[in-house]
């Protein structure tokens, strides 16, 4: 086949390689009224029992006005609620943050006897009702308890006490940073880290050079769904609480006695303030979803011959080895 004089093939120039190449986004097979169903049903369910509900919790709450919602939430039992549901989180999630990060680690870089037991152990919560824990530690610390004559006697509370409040919490929360740690180390291997210890580096200095980098992201998820937890739980808490106002009433409990008391505008005022906590955790973890795929997108683009991992793996090692020398050992 003859070319024409001054086109691309007559001066020897490889056409496939001036046109752009076109990507093909992928598909399904359905038809489009079948994804128009999926898609409808899904948004159909989340605003039924997701939008709806949260939209008449903060109706209700503002019924009568401004004024009454603040009176609400200023009132001496809603603070104490407010105080104790903040102490909670923050003296469980850290501890739970420690025993992931452990666990996880475990798991995933050794190989031991039971590991298959830690493992179950760690989804327990996840089967185990709530209501249960509670009685669990009742049954260990209440006043007929195990421990109970022993503590009276040392004068130490537990149960129905903040320190009850908190193991409960505890032990609804704890998988959740170790579930997301888990197949995200599992993943990564232990490449990296081998090389920062064929490097000279310690092994808290691995750790904090290496593994925590490649996964801050699971680690954020996971603290932020266990503290979106820890401010939320109720059946564990309400069995080991004892219901006294001003005092070992979290933020759910307190909804509760003022909804029992028929005080719907209070009650509702401060499930607002649950909800907005929800709100927030929700923001945060999307942010920082965002972020993480903005990162992986960087750095595919940075070097599409390569994967992301050893795109992202190069520049680790690198900074971890300039840090080494840099840095004294510890012997």
């Amino acid at each position: 086949m003859a070319c024409r004089p001054g086109s691309a093939s007559a001066r020897g120039v490889d056409v496939s390689k001036t046109q752009p190449v076109r990507r093909t986004r992928a598909g399904t097979t359905e038809s489009a009224w079948v994804r128009y169903t999926l898609i409808s049903i899904a948004l159909g369910f989340m605003f039924l029992f997701l939008v709806l509900p949260l939209a008449a919790v903060f109706t209700e709450a503002l019924r009568k006005g401004l004024d009454a919602y603040l009176d609400a939430l200023k009132e001496p039992d809603a603070w104490a609620a407010i105080r104790l549901t903040l102490i909670t989180a923050a003296i469980a999630v850290p501890l739970n943050l420690v025993f992931g990060i452990a666990a996880a680690w475990a798991i995933a870089k050794y190989e031991f006897r039971g590991k298959s037991f830690l493992t179950t152990l760690i989804d327990l919560p996840f089967s185990v009702s709530p209501v249960v824990a509670g009685l669990i530690y009742v049954l260990m610390f209440g006043a007929q308890g195990w421990f109970g004559p022993w503590l009276a006697a040392h004068d130490i509370k537990i149960v129905f006490a903040i320190p009850g409040i908190v193991l409960a919490t505890i032990f609804v929360t704890f998988p959740f940073i170790a579930r997301e740690l888990i197949p995200l180390m599992q993943a990564q291997g232990s490449e990296e880290e081998q090389a920062a210890i064929v490097l000279g580096a310690s092994g808290w200095q691995t750790f904090w050079y290496v593994t925590l980098p490649n996964i801050k992201w699971g680690l954020i998820y996971g603290v932020i769904l266990c503290n979106a937890r820890a401010m939320g739980e109720f059946g564990a808490v309400s069995v080991v609480s004892g219901h006294i106002r001003g005092q070992t009433n979290t933020m759910p409990l307190h909804v509760e006695i003022l909804y029992n008391e028929y005080q719907s505008v209070a009650a509702f005022a401060v499930a607002s303030l649950l909800a907005l906590l929800a709100l927030v955790t929700l923001v945060i973890k999307s942010v920082a979803q965002w972020r993480q795929e903005r990162e992986m997108k960087a750095a595919a683009d940075a070097s599409p011959e390569r994967p992301p991992s050893a795109t992202l793996l190069a520049p680790t090692l690198a900074a971890t080895a300039v840090t080494l020398v840099n840095t004294p050992l510890t012997r």
